[in-house]
Parts: structure tokens; sequence; C-alpha cells
């Protein structure tokens, strides 16, 4: 993975633990035959695509918090 992409990519998503989870994910979906959201000139491995993905706004992610019992 190309270090700068790294460093970008949390600034975009600033928690490493949420950037792996999210690009990890997105890797796998890349190796599986989804089609890159990003256009590049060259050849780049699923990792840096999916953290070019992320610079670029085209993946997100969103925190799950469960709800709370109204009852108690």
């Amino acid at each position: 993975m190309r270090d700068d992409y790294i460093k970008a990519a949390q600034k975009v998503i600033p928690d490493p633990n949420i950037l792996i989870n999210v690009v990890s994910r997105r890797v796998k979906q890349l190796k599986y035959g989804q089609k890159p959201l990003v256009e590049s000139l060259e050849r780049l491995s699923p990792e840096d695509i999916a953290l070019r993905e992320v610079i670029d706004g085209k993946i997100t992610y969103e925190l799950f918090e469960p709800e709370e019992d109204e009852s108690k």
C-alpha cells in the first residue's frame, strides 16, 4: 500500500480501526469482482484502489449505535 494514500485516507477517516475495517471490506468486494469507483492511469492494488475511493469520498461508513430502551 502506498504511504501517501494511507496518510490522505487518515484525514478522511481518522480512527485507524474504522479505516482498516472500511478498506478491508472494500478490498474483499474488489477481489470478488466489483468495479472500482475511481479511475487510475496506473495499475493499483485492490488496497490502493480502496484507499483512493476513501480519499475521493466514493465510499463512507456509518457507525451503528444501539437504540436505548425507552421503557426503562
